[in-house]
């Protein structure tokens, strides 16, 4: 059988999607994720992946593209060239399925099962009703155990990727914590300045810090490493991000793709987490966490990308000397 798994969004929901497509590789004999391109990365290092493709969905992103016809019809000729059996869409709780799955029944595949609460109609044979308040990994691995894919019997259902390399030689030798300052939604962000206070009061207590951000996002590692850190700005693609996460003790990060991957290599996580989404679906799955942040504030369940909270004070109240202790929390319970 050969099996198509959707996630068109970002990095850290294609990391979640791992569980369901490591059940979709144990019955099928073929396996290819289409994902977009921020999902790439995480797509090409989940177990089980055959073959990946990547498109730019009109529905998806803050930045979506143009509905280009023929691009669409570029796309369902290729898939339909792959002739697959069956396909998972899969989506967050707040996405329609229903585009993607209008795409592939043009594209013939045979078999489509996707989670939703719209009458679909003939684009889905399995119509799937997630359970409340499901974390989005388990929803994404209901869905596959729905479709007639079971995990293999010695899978636990955590998050997981391919073996990240040997990263000592960026990060140097002895124990460290990762602070991971970037926030691509600025409703998720904590200050830079409040980071490297973070950063500093963590080495005053004798933890050694490593700070880690995109490309773009090298002067925030910059300020936030100060004197007291090693920078690692835009310097790791994913898979050496996954080796820093892999040898950390804890990461410190908002609700975003590293936190995820932090998860899926096993890391504890000190989650500054902006209750726009709810914990209950996005926390950081499957490893021991402290969530850092007012889980009830204003801006709850809102999704919004801009706070709009005047003071951010869902965040704003989370001090330097909060993650030091959250850290040592962690810290003392892997020991």
């Amino acid at each position: 059988m050969k099996a198509l798994v959707v996630r068109l969004d970002s990095f850290g929901d294609m990391l979640l999607a791992g569980p369901a497509v490591r059940a979709t590789a144990a019955s099928a004999s073929c396996v290819t994720v289409l994902c977009g391109p921020s999902g790439e990365p995480a797509a090409r290092m989940l177990p089980g992946v055959d073959d990946v493709i990547t498109w730019r969905a009109p529905w998806e992103g803050a930045d979506a593209p143009a509905v280009d016809e023929s691009d669409v019809t570029g796309l369902v000729e290729g898939l339909r060239k792959r002739a697959f059996d069956a396909a998972l869409v899969l989506t967050s709780f707040h996405q329609s399925p229903l585009p993607t799955a209008l795409l592939l029944r043009l594209a013939g595949v045979h078999r489509i099962g996707a989670d939703s609460v719209d009458h679909a109609g003939r684009l889905l044979d399995v119509r799937h009703h997630r359970l409340p308040d499901r974390h989005e990994a388990e929803a994404a691995l209901d869905l596959a155990h729905a479709m007639g894919f079971a995990s293999a019997t010695a899978d636990d259902g955590r998050l997981r990727v391919l073996p990240p390399p040997d990263t000592a030689a960026l990060t140097g030798n002895g124990p460290y914590v990762v602070v991971h300052p970037g926030a691509s939604v600025p409703a998720r962000s904590w200050s830079a300045d409040r980071y490297a206070e973070a950063v500093d009061l963590l080495a005053d207590a004798g933890h050694r810090v490593v700070v880690t951000g995109g490309p773009d996002e090298r002067r925030l590692t910059r300020l936030v490493s100060g004197d007291v850190a090693v920078d690692l700005g835009g310097g790791t693609s994913a898979r050496k991000l996954a080796g820093v996460l892999r040898g950390a003790d804890v990461l410190v990060s908002r609700n975003t793709g590293p936190a995820h991957l932090a998860a899926a290599v096993g890391t504890p996580v000190v989650s500054l987490f902006a209750p726009v989404v709810p914990a209950s679906r996005w926390a950081p799955y499957g490893v021991p966490t402290v969530l850092l942040g007012d889980q009830r504030a204003q801006c709850a369940g809102t999704r919004a990308r801009e706070c709009p909270v005047p003071g951010h004070p869902c965040l704003n109240g989370i001090t330097g000397q909060d993650v030091v202790s959250a850290v040592q929390k962690l810290v003392k319970e892997k020991a």
